[in-house]
């Protein structure tokens, strides 16, 4: 039994025109700047370190 109410699909694009959107959305996705990456990973692992119940090997903190 499947439920009443479903999202309705997504218009289905085919050829050169999917291929352009595809490519547009990839390069958008890969267009992050490095120190956007650095940035970002820095800030997951601050919060990943505070963790105190993280299973498996413990990062060595630096001493300043």
């Amino acid at each position: 039994m499947q439920p009443e109410s479903r999202a309705p699909l997504p218009e289905c694009i085919e050829g050169p025109e999917a291929f352009r959107r595809f490519d547009a959305t990839v390069g958008a996705l890969l267009s992050v700047p490095h120190a956007t990456l650095k940035r970002r990973e820095r800030t997951y692992r601050k919060k990943a370190d505070a963790n105190p119940r993280k299973r498996g090997p413990k990062r060595k903190t630096e001493t300043p």
